[in-house]
């Protein structure tokens, strides 16, 4: 019995254009990311009389749109032979491989705060997602991150839940906000 095997010229033009086209697997995440975006916004339950012009499906909307004109922009670019530059960054080692210490904990850090925000609320779970991204980071000043944390999970708050009419779970804090 012989098998019957492909030289091995057949495969490589294929390889060869996926590896040369690489940059259109961003192009189809960002389009598929730009539908979602999409799909969710203009499904949103929202009464207008309640909010006004400016609504809750407003910013989705135009991030949506903005996703999907830069897949297409993307897409073209690629296909008609432009290329992504290579990382040329002075305080990269692009030899050493990724730090996967800081990925892990970063993923635990957004994965706590999935977790944390139906029970603690926005303003406590986002603070404890700033600090520990910080933390992650690499930022080890406990003096002055948890009070920027704070600030900036309560203004982020205040910004969606108020001015914007994006309900965003409080917690325990809801009253005092």
């Amino acid at each position: 019995m012989t098998a019957t095997v492909e030289p091995p010229e057949a495969e490589a033009p294929r390889k060869s254009w996926l590896r040369e086209h690489s940059e259109l697997g961003v192009s189809v995440l960002l389009l598929a990311l730009g539908v979602l975006v999409l799909s969710d916004a203009l499904t949103m339950q929202v009464e207008i009389e309640q909010r006004g012009p400016i609504g809750p499906k407003t910013v989705p909307i135009v991030v949506g749109i903005g996703l999907l004109v830069i897949a297409v922009l993307l897409a073209v670019d690629v296909l008609r032979g432009g290329r992504g530059e290579a990382e040329g960054g002075e305080d990269i080692d692009l030899s050493e491989p990724a730090d996967g210490r800081t990925v892990l904990l970063l993923a635990g850090v957004f994965l706590a705060f999935a977790v944390l925000i139906g029970p603690l609320g926005f303003p406590i779970a986002g603070a404890l997602l700033f600090w520990g991204a910080a933390f992650a980071l690499g930022s080890r000043r406990t003096d002055r991150d948890p009070l920027i944390a704070a600030v900036l999970s309560v203004v982020t708050y205040a910004v969606f839940n108020n001015l914007l009419g994006v309900p965003l779970p409080g917690g325990p804090l809801i009253g005092a906000l």
